[in-house]
């Protein structure tokens, strides 16, 4: 599952990138399927990526990545007016 997630994110990221609005609908489509398929097995941080559509955290996330910057949703230290 966690293959199948990462090269259709890596296929969503590079429709993105090409502009390819046909290819973003697809891949997002089979993303969004694969969350409500397996929510239950996955990640609560990476299911919070994913709903948030936060796809490039997701791909360092299941790259397995540390360093994975904090968003606006991260509590303080993700605020710009803390």
């Amino acid at each position: 599952m966690p293959d199948q997630l990462k090269n259709n994110l890596t296929r969503l990221m590079t429709a993105i990138k090409d502009g390819d609005g046909p290819g973003i609908n697809a891949a997002m489509g089979a993303v969004d399927s694969e969350l409500e398929s397996n929510r239950a097995g996955l990640h609560p941080q990476l299911v919070h990526f994913l709903e948030q559509r936060s796809y490039a955290k997701a791909l360092l996330f299941l790259g397995g990545a540390e360093d994975i910057p904090v968003g606006r949703c991260g509590g303080r230290a993700g605020r710009e007016d803390q």
